[in-house]
C-alpha cells in the first residue's frame, strides 16, 4: 500500500557519459519501489570519476541535502556499491540514512525469502556485506553484550575487531547449516539424474515473466501435473527468490521437470552470487535453459547481456538455450507470434504462444530419444509398468515370452534397460 511506503530520493553518478546510466537509474527506482520505498525525486551528476571520499561532488551534495530537507525525506538510495568511508561521510553530512545499490538488493531478498534455505543464504550475504563496514561508533553490535564472542578480548583488541570476529563466526555457523541443506539437495539431484527425466530451467532478468511462463506452460500443453504450487507472479522486481520445480507429464507420456529460478539483474551483488549457488544450481544442472526476456522493455539488449554474464559466472553458459521474447504483443509491430530458430516472440499470457514454446522445448529435450523394441518377462511386471507409465509408447503387445513394447527412450533409460532390448 502506498501509504505504508517510506519516502526516498534516489541518486547516482554518471561516469564518462555511460549510455546505460539512465536505464540503471530507472531500474534503481524499480528496486526502491520493490523495497517499499516511494521515490519522490531522482538526482544525477555527470563526472569523469566518482569522488573517493563522498561519491558525489561537493556542489551536488549540497543540492541533495537541500532537497532532502525540502521534501522531508530521510532516506537516500545511491546507484552504486559504496565504500564504508563513503557511506559514513555521506550520512555524517546529509544526516539521513544512506542505502547503496547492494544493500537495497539485500534488503529486498531478506524481505522476500520464504524457505529456510533462502533465509540462510540471504543472512550470509548480508553478513558478508557488513564485515568491511563495521565501525565502532556506528555498529549495532557495539551496544550488545553477553554473547560468547565478547568474553575473551585479546590484548589491545578493539571493539570493531571483536564485532568482526563475531560476524565471521555467525557466517561460518550459517554456512555449516547451508551445507546440510545442500547435502539433501545433492541426494534429490542424484535421484533426478538417475531417473533420466530431462530438466528445463527458466532463467532471465527479474520481472521478465518467468513465473507467469512457469505457471501457464504446463496447462497450455495439456500436461498432467503432480500436485505442486505455482510460483508467485507479480509485476515487481524479484517477486520470486526460491526455486520452484514442477514435474510435467504430457498426454503422450513425455515428461520433464521445469524450474523457475531467481531473476538476474545488472550488477548483482557478488555476495548473492556466492550465497545463491544452491538456488542457481537448477540452472546449472538443466538440460535446456529458457531465457525469458521482456521484449517490450527498451533495455532488452542490455538485459540479455546481463543474463548471459550471470550464466557464465555460475558455469551454465554452455547449456543449450531457447530465448523467449515475452511481452512482444505489447509492441504494435509484433502483434503475431513469431518463431525463428531457437527464439520465439509472443506472450506468456497467450496459450497459442505457450504451445509454440512448448513444442520448441519438447523438440530440444527429446531429440536424443530413440525408438527401441523391448521384451519384458512377465516376472518383471514392475519394469513393464514403469516403461508404460514413464515413456512415449508406440505399441504394446503380449506374447508367451512376455510383454513386447516399442517405446522412445532417453540415452540413460536405454542403458538401464539394455538387457531387455531386442532387435
Amino acid at each position: 500500500m502506498k501509504e505504508n511506503k517510506k519516502l526516498a530520493i534516489i541518486a547516482g553518478v554518471c561516469v564518462d557519459s555511460d549510455p546505460q546510466f539512465h536505464s540503471r537509474m530507472n531500474e534503481l527506482a524499480g528496486l526502491a519501489s520493490a523495497n517499499n520505498l516511494e521515490v519522490v525525486l531522482t538526482i544525477t551528476q555527470n563526472l569523469p570519476h566518482r569522488i573517493a571520499a563522498t561519491y558525489f561532488g561537493s556542489g551536488k551534495l549540497t543540492e541533495i541535502k537541500n532537497e532532502l530537507s525540502l521534501k522531508d525525506v530521510n532516506i537516500l538510495v545511491v546507484n552504486d556499491e559504496l565504500s564504508p568511508t563513503q557511506i559514513r561521510n555521506l550520512e555524517k553530512f546529509l544526516k539521513v540514512k544512506v542505502i547503496d545499490h547492494t544493500e537495497l538488493i539485500l534488503e529486498i531478498f531478506e524481505n522476500r525469502a520464504r524457505t529456510n534455505e533462502a533465509k540462510i543464504q540471504v543472512a550470509i550475504a548480508k553478513l558478508q556485506y557488513e564485515v568491511p563496514r563495521i565501525h565502532p561508533s556506528e555498529s549495532q553490535l557495539d551496544q550488545q553484550g553477553g554473547g560468547s564472542g565478547l568474553h575473551n578480548r585479546g590484548s589491545g583488541e578493539t571493539q570493531s575487531e571483536i564485532n568482526r570476529r563475531t560476524i565471521l563466526k555467525q557466517i561460518n555457523e550459517l554456512k555449516a547449516r547451508l551445507k546440510k541443506i545442500k547435502a539433501v539437495h545433492e541426494t534429490q539431484k542424484k535421484d533426478r539424474l538417475k531417473s533420466g527425466i530431462p530438466r528445463v530451467a527458466l532463467v532471465g532478468y527479474t520481472n521478465a515473466g518467468k513465473s507467469t511462463t512457469f505457471n501457464n506452460l504446463p496447462t497450455a500443453l495439456g500436461a498432467k501435473e503432480k500436485a505442486t504450487s505455482n510460483a508467485i507472479a507479480a509485476d515487481q522486481l524479484f517477486a520470486t527468490l526460491d526455486t520452484t520445480i514442477k514435474f510435467v507429464k504430457l498426454p503422450n507420456n513425455q515428461q520433464f521437470l521445469i524450474s523457475d529460478t531467481v531473476g538476474f539483474i545488472s550488477n548483482l551483488p557478488h555476495q548473492l552470487i556466492e550465497s545463491f549457488q544452491t538456488t542457481l544450481q537448477e540452472a546449472k544442472d538443466a538440460n535446456l535453459l529458457v531465457n525469458v526476456v521482456d521484449y517490450a522493455d527498451p533495455n532488452c539488449d542490455e538485459m540479455l547481456i546481463t543474463t548471459k554474464k550471470v550464466l557464465k559466472e555460475i558455469g551454465a553458459s554452455e547449456i543449450p538455450m531457447i530465448t523467449f521474447y515475452n511481452k512482444a504483443d505489447l509492441l504494435p509491430e509484433n502483434s503475431e507470434l513469431f518463431v525463428k530458430d531457437q527464439a520465439i516472440f509472443g506472450s506468456a499470457l497467450s496459450t497459442y504462444t505457450l504451445q509454440a514454446l512448448g513444442k520448441l522445448i519438447i523438440h530440444n529435450l527429446f531429440k536424443d530419444f530413440q525408438q527401441f523394441k523391448l521384451l519384458i518377462p512377465f516376472n518383471q511386471g514392475k519394469i513393464s509398468s514403469q516403461i508404460l507409465k514413464n515413456y512415449p509408447i508406440i505399441s504394446c503387445d503380449y506374447c508367451k515370452e512376455g510383454t513386447k513394447i516399442i517405446a522412445k527412450l532417453s540415452p540413460i533409460a536405454s542403458k538401464q534397460l539394455r538387457q531387455f532390448i531386442i532387435s
